[in-house]
């Protein structure tokens, strides 16, 4: 049922209320969940008061897909929750808006490693918003914190 499901993502993430709404869409999902892209087109429902991108929307473009990433790859045996994040607004956008997300194998196992000898572990990852010219709109990153789960007998 997993793996299904795991096929399927791209599509249920394009119908999830919060991308839904605000017009989000998952362009490429890579099944292995180490790259994901996702758009968002300039509407009447996702622009601010002087007609350019709203900054809730850029951000929600980011919100969960490093955090899915790192639950996938990592596996069952490791938590996930993302701690913090923070936005940088570079300058207004207008028309489709884009945001590229990559996780590394060498990455996954800096965490693996690193929580053999510490019991948790906090990771910044960061994405750009970008417009159709390439011009960065936007810089989010997000902290991400990990453990090993505790086995309780």
């Amino acid at each position: 049922m997993k793996q299904a499901l795991k096929r399927y993502i791209g599509i249920l993430l394009n119908v999830w209320p919060p991308f839904l709404r605000a017009g989000i869409r998952v362009k490429r999902f890579q099944p292995d969940w180490k790259a994901i892209e996702v758009e968002m087109k300039l509407r009447r429902w996702n622009s601010n008061y002087v007609g350019t991108h709203y900054g809730g929307s850029l951000y929600s473009m980011a919100d969960p897909f490093y955090m899915l990433m790192l639950i996938e790859n990592l596996g069952s045996d490791y938590i996930v929750w993302d701690k913090s994040a923070t936005i940088r607004f570079k300058k207004p956008g207008k028309g489709k808006v884009t945001a590229a997300f990559r996780l590394s194998d060498e990455q996954l196992e800096q965490i693996r490693e690193a929580l053999k000898t510490a019991e948790k572990i906090d990771r910044i990852f960061t994405v750009e918003i970008k417009d159709e010219s390439g011009a960065v709109l936007a810089e989010i990153e997000k902290q991400l914190h990990v453990r090993k789960k505790t086995v309780t007998v």
